[in-house]
């Protein structure tokens, strides 16, 4: 197997199993999570915010782990992560395990995903690596179709929700064996710390993409931690039960997310700035039908499948936006801008609980489509630039 595939292969796995249910099964499951341990809205924001910290400082560790070790490390300890944390949530008896559970599952998105834009960096050709970065940040669709089908037929048929976090406990522990053979030589700058400054990355060409991540870990994390339980709260769609209506959101999103393959190609057609336009133009309006027609087919369906391509294409995006800005240090790049995305993600829920609480789910859902509208009439084609340096 070539690098590329096994680089991009590996990295979809991981993926797959860090920003699928790791990372998603908490919005996923939190109807039946607000029923088993008495969880009100604004508590669910706090817990959710809470595994996004874990996520935040996974970042940190992992670029530590990486500049020191290679990338096969924080890989590894992040799919262990993962597999320990799912696992507690399974058989979590309290809302203080299920919290920590859902810690160190989300840490584990902090710790996989950075350590490839290094592999990739020095184990593919140049033109390659856009194609090998969108499929390692794509994994996250098939994660999420899957976990939101497992979860949709597992309820329908009576099977109970701890199961479903059982079995995905179960596939985390096979990415972490398939990930540990894979990586076995996977390429890096192990042992040589860059003698770059964290705040050097922050040149004018790179603070659109800080802006825009900053503004992106907001807005997504809110639908994904709250759309399944507005759903739920508000009937649930016709023909489903209203307590696993929210399944519908996640299938949808991982499918149309897979349009995330195509992210290079579109750039390419479309340009960078207008791709970025459209994308969170594309988030608004999703926050924006889940909060008026959550018990419609065609507004759950929309609204989900924009909020895929959404944060699937913004991802991959991003990837290589950041490969091009940060060519000596893409690692550390990259970590820098997912810091902005995570710094967004612990703000997000907290505050979108909070005003759930006060106001209601419908009027935090349109202030937050407000917040993606106004970044995307910010995003200016003379602002974004792919050269770290003027031309």
């Amino acid at each position: 197997m070539t690098p590329f595939w096994k680089l991009s292969a590996a990295g979809f796995a991981a993926t797959a199993i860090t920003y699928g249910p790791a990372r998603m099964g908490f919005g996923l499951f939190l109807p039946e999570f607000r029923s088993v341990f008495s969880i009100s809205i604004q508590q669910a924001g706090i817990v959710s915010s809470l595994g996004f910290f874990g996520f935040f400082a996974g970042l940190l560790i992992s670029q530590a782990m990486t500049a020191s070790k290679g990338p096969r490390l924080p890989i590894v300890f992040g799919l262990a992560a993962a597999t320990a944390g799912i696992g507690m949530v399974a058989a979590a008896p309290n809302l203080p395990v299920l919290s920590l559970g859902i810690l160190l599952a989300m840490s584990s998105a902090g710790f996989s995903w950075t350590p490839f834009s290094d592999a990739i960096n020095h184990g593919v050709k140049e033109a390659l690596r856009p194609t090998a970065l969108s499929l390692v940040s794509t994994g996250t669709s098939l994660g999420i179709t899957a976990a939101g089908t497992a979860a949709l037929l597992m309820s329908i048929g009576g099977v109970s929700w701890r199961l479903c976090w059982a079995i995905f406990a179960v596939g985390s522990a096979l990415s972490l064996l398939g990930n540990w053979i894979a990586l076995r030589d996977a390429a890096g700058r192990p042992g040589s710390r860059p003698a770059l400054r964290w705040r050097a990355l922050f040149h004018r060409a790179a603070l659109p993409l800080f802006g825009i991540g900053l503004c992106f870990g907001i807005t997504s994390t809110v639908y994904i931690s709250f759309a399944a339980d507005r759903i739920a709260q508000a009937g649930g769609v016709p023909g489903i039960p209203a307590n696993v209506s929210g399944s519908l959101v996640f299938i949808c999103y991982g499918v149309f997310g897979l349009l995330g393959l195509v992210t290079g190609s579109v750039k390419v057609a479309l340009g960078l700035p207008l791709l970025l336009r459209l994308l969170m133009l594309a988030s608004a309006l999703s926050s924006a039908l889940i909060a008026l027609m959550p018990t419609s087919w065609a507004g759950v369906v929309v609204s989900a499948g924009l909020q895929g391509i959404n944060v699937m294409m913004m991802s991959a995006a991003m990837a290589f936006w950041s490969d091009r800005l940060f060519p000596s240090f893409p690692s550390r790049g990259f970590t820098a801008v997912l810091l902005a995305v995570a710094t967004g993600s612990v703000l997000g829920p907290v505050a979108a609980g909070s005003a759930a609480d006060a106001f209601g789910a419908a009027p935090m859902f349109l202030g937050t489509a407000a917040l993606a509208a106004v970044a995307a009439l910010a995003i200016h084609s003379s602002y974004i630039r792919e050269n770290p340096h003027p031309e």
